[in-house]
């Protein structure tokens, strides 16, 4: 029997590269998850992109496109001539276009704007204008407005003539706009399919809609969307003109991609976006600066030891115990942190709230820390014989030390965030030097102390 060779996603793909064969190359596409395809296009070489690229349709590489993450999706289409990614990119949904775009080089989008659809290139600077994690930077500008005393046959035949476009942003509702394009009301596509062809838009539509500013901010896009069923949501600026509409999917998904992008600037990555499909020196310059500040206050942090050299020589064991104290406290504190940042990104507290996060804290680092203390100063005890306070001391230095990093690590978001400092980047590294340095300092300090006393 043949042995039957199978091919991986991307091999699959390079061979319809290299065969030139747009229709295969297609229909393999077609048949793998998206994810599948993000992850062989990592596998491909910038020259083998390029040709995938310009193998396809606009349509069908915009499809392609949009599937991938923004950074990626950059990447390849910074590779093409501005005349072949311009019909790309008008061929995408406004929302993804001005995300791409925002990630590309100011000079590269910006030759590439230049050969765009000029009202398409129009609503991409006008998204562009806005954060990325706003309603007005995830919006989309393509839906369904109708003055109220417009006809539901007008309003019919008109969907039918956008049967395409309005397919594409999957949206169950039509808006009332007035003269002015201020937003009245909100139709259901539903309730126009049922009322006779005489009737006006007025006479169906839902005054006093829910709506969203072009700067309110993810946390509340979530909270509406948590409280209302809705698909999606019109969005306004501040004069009351509609200018777009945030979709239930794009603001999970736009979730999603800011909890990741703390959780990498909560690891180091500064930027808060890495992908193994960038650049290696990209890559390493984007996590080089936050090493560098990372070890510069590691050296400060272990410059305390040099202080008490000579109670390290009298009591070796101190140097057993010291990171221990100061990792442990480190968990204890980033836990802290966790929480704080969480509750800052709920509403739950303001950086005024700083008592009342410390008190909170305090409570449970008051329990951990005599809980963790006493069993590691037993430890200490039943291991080294030469004196049962060595124990007293390693135990209080872990107390002491608990108390600090809890205090510290429920406080710091909350003067980060005070500063307009986003505390996922910058908390992580103060809270490690600080707690490193007073746990050196607090059991150093208490065996001094000690050996002053003369009970060591």
């Amino acid at each position: 029997m043949p042995e039957v060779i199978t091919q991986t996603p991307w091999e699959e793909i390079r061979t319809c590269i290299e065969q030139g064969s747009a229709t295969a190359l297609q229909e393999v596409i077609d048949r793998l998850p998206s994810s599948d395809v993000a992850r062989a296009l990592t596998r491909l070489t910038d020259e083998e992109r390029n040709r995938l690229i310009k193998l396809m349709d606009p349509e069908d590489a915009a499809d392609l496109i949009e599937e991938l993450e923004d950074s990626q999706g950059a990447d390849i289409i910074e590779d093409l001539p501005a005349h072949e990614a311009a019909p790309i990119f008008d061929a995408m949904e406004s929302d993804r276009r001005a995300d791409i775009l925002g990630e590309m080089e100011e000079d590269d989008a910006e030759a590439i704007m230049s050969r765009m659809v000029p009202e398409e290139a129009e609503d991409v600077r006008e998204l562009l204008q806005y954060h990325e994690e706003t309603a007005g930077g995830i919006m989309i500008t393509e839906y369904l407005a109708y003055h109220p005393d417009t006809e539901v046959g007008t309003v019919l035949r008109d969907i039918r003539d956008r049967a395409e476009s309005h397919d594409e942003s999957g949206m169950p509702y039509a808006y009332v706009i007035s003269d002015k394009e201020k937003l009245i009301g909100v139709l259901r596509l539903r309730d126009v399919l049922l009322a006779p062809s005489h009737t006006r838009v007025r006479e169906l539509m839902v005054i006093n809609p829910i709506y969203v500013f072009t700067d309110t901010d993810l946390q509340e896009l979530d909270d509406i969307f948590d409280r209302y069923p809705f698909w999606g949501i019109p969005v306004i600026d501040e004069k009351g003109v509609m200018s777009g509409v945030v979709r239930r999917v794009d603001m999970e998904e736009a979730w999603g991609d800011a909890q990741g992008r703390s959780f990498l600037r909560f690891s180091g990555i500064v930027t808060g976006d890495e992908l193994r499909s960038m650049p290696v020196w990209e890559r390493s310059r984007r996590r080089l600066a936050w090493l560098l500040l990372n070890m510069l206050l590691s050296m400060m942090a272990a410059s305390v030891i040099l202080a008490y050299q000579g109670t390290v020589d009298k009591l070796f064991a101190l140097v057993f115990f010291m990171p221990i104290i100061a990792n442990m406290s480190g968990c204890s504190g980033n836990q802290a942190v966790a929480v704080s940042i969480r509750e800052l990104v709920l509403g739950l507290i303001k950086p005024e709230d700083f008592f009342h996060v410390w008190r909170k804290e305090v409570v449970v680092g008051l329990i951990n820390g005599a809980c963790l203390g006493g069993i590691l100063g037993t430890v200490a005890t039943l291991i080294w014989h030469q004196s049962p306070f060595l124990g007293v001391v390693i135990g209080l230095a872990f107390f002491l030390n608990v108390m600090v990093a809890v205090s510290l690590g429920g406080l710091i978001p909350l003067l980060l965030r005070f500063f307009k400092i986003d505390p996922a980047l910058g908390a992580p590294p103060v809270l490690t030097t600080l707690t490193d340095m007073c746990g050196f300092m607090l059991v150093l300090g208490l065996a001094t102390a000690a050996l002053m006393l003369g009970v060591l």
